[in-house]
């Protein structure tokens, strides 16, 4: 792929299929390759950036202005490791769940419970991704990224991350200022495996495993999602696109006294988290299509692009969505994908 280049079309790099076009855009292969840009390019201080990975967390509602840099660094590597944990660094450019499964070629736990979340390795802290009962966070030890302004390394320790539910510094005052290069987990050499949340138990059962390994709870996990999720490569959507909301206890209690079997989870703060698929298709949502968009019939929760949608569309469709579950419920549902 050739460097900078002008007017690209973001269409093959964003999984809801919207044709956006970027005004600059800069493949990074490596560090060295963004610092070396940044400092022959200096009128791109004063442009805007945006940060692509695998764009499965993005909706282009318009075109972009200013440079897009699209990280491709790639490797996997492990920097040290003990009796009891491995230490892996992955180039923020690898696709996740390539991650995964080489981790769990080589019998690395922790990781399992991730496995087919789309996307690349740089996403998951900034989103702190999570599934099935574990968040990035349980098995991140840091990062390295260059800070764009002054095209410096830094390293981010797990507290400075400031890691919340599907949350962290990036998406916070550090949005848009770093480039993530590389991500470093702790994984578990002895496996402490975690199948009490969502469908996992029932899935082993099907498939009849009594005694699971680390590979056997992530088939279950990809069963699991690939019975529920619509492929991107198939039908365009951006995965889960609103957070399951956190409401006080007492919000909980009033709700139940309408609706008694509304799924909740309870959290260390004592609030309940509450599932916003549920809440979207009580609220009369769940597989409705509006000409070429709309939601997908078996997950609530996604959005998809039947083909030919603009992001103007979706988005509009997710506002309406997030006011009926507002009528309905006096919950807000905040959105999961990045808008652009």
């Amino acid at each position: 792929m050739p460097a900078l280049q002008k007017n690209f079309s973001l269409l093959p790099y964003n999984t809801f299929g919207i044709d956006a076009k970027a005004e600059w855009f800069f493949p990074v292969s490596s560090a060295e390759k963004l610092i070396e840009f940044l400092a022959d390019n200096a009128f791109l201080k004063h442009q805007k950036r945006l940060i692509l990975g695998g764009g499965s967390n993005v909706l282009f509602t318009s075109d972009v202005e200013g440079v897009v840099l699209y990280n491709q660094i790639k490797g996997i590597r492990v920097v040290a490791e003990d009796e009891k944990s491995v230490f892996v660094q992955a180039g923020a450019g690898e696709v996740w769940h390539e991650l995964v499964l080489h981790c769990l070629e080589k019998n690395w736990g922790g990781i399992e419970n991730l496995s087919l979340i789309p996307g690349s390795v740089g996403a998951s802290p900034i989103q702190n991704i999570g599934a099935y009962g574990v968040e990035l966070k349980d098995i991140f030890h840091s990062l390295e990224a260059i800070q764009l302004e002054t095209g410096k390394r830094e390293t981010f320790s797990h507290a400075a991350c400031r890691f919340g539910y599907r949350d962290s510094i990036f998406k916070r005052e550090a949005k848009g200022k770093y480039f993530i290069c590389s991500v470093t987990l702790q994984l578990s050499k002895i496996h402490q495996l975690n199948t009490s949340y969502g469908a996992i138990q029932s899935e082993l059962t099907e498939m009849g495993i009594q005694k699971p390994s680390i590979q056997d709870i992530s088939r279950a996990v990809i069963n699991i999602r690939q019975s529920k999720l619509p492929d991107p490569a198939v039908i365009g959507n951006g995965g889960s696109f609103f957070k399951n909301p956190v409401v006080e206890s007492a919000h909980l209690q009033q709700l139940q006294q309408e609706f008694p079997n509304i799924p909740h989870y309870p959290q260390p703060d004592g609030r309940q988290k509450l599932a916003a698929g549920w809440l979207i298709e009580q609220a009369g949502w769940k597989g409705k299509r509006l000409g070429n968009h709309g939601v997908h019939d078996r997950q609530a929760l996604v959005l998809v692009n039947y083909g030919g949608a603009t992001g103007s569309e979706i988005l509009d469709l997710a506002q309406k969505i997030q006011a009926a579950v507002s009528a309905a419920f006096d919950v807000q549902l905040e959105t999961e994908v990045n808008i652009v």
